[in-house]
């Protein structure tokens, strides 16, 4: 069995990915709506390319919707 974390590990893991995190928000920040633009029709483009089935993006929807309302109901949140 591995052993234990410390607490001053766990505090710099936690400050790592928080700096991590917030270089990722200023990089979305700094991107242009033209690319963000481009960036979505690129992945639109993906499902023709790839030829995915919509009842196959879709066949789990249920499922998730399901397990999402659990997840709700057991931390006390609404929507």
């Amino acid at each position: 069995m591995k052993p234990m974390i410390s607490k001053e590990d766990a505090l710099n893991y936690k400050k790592r990915w928080e700096s991590v995190n917030e270089a990722e928000i200023q990089e979305l920040r700094n991107v242009s709506v033209a690319q963000k633009f481009y960036q979505l029709v690129t992945l639109m483009a993906c499902g023709k390319v790839f030829k995915v089935p919509s009842d196959t993006l879709y066949a789990e929807d249920e499922e998730v919707r399901k397990l999402w309302n659990l997840l709700r109901k057991a931390c006390n949140v609404s929507r």
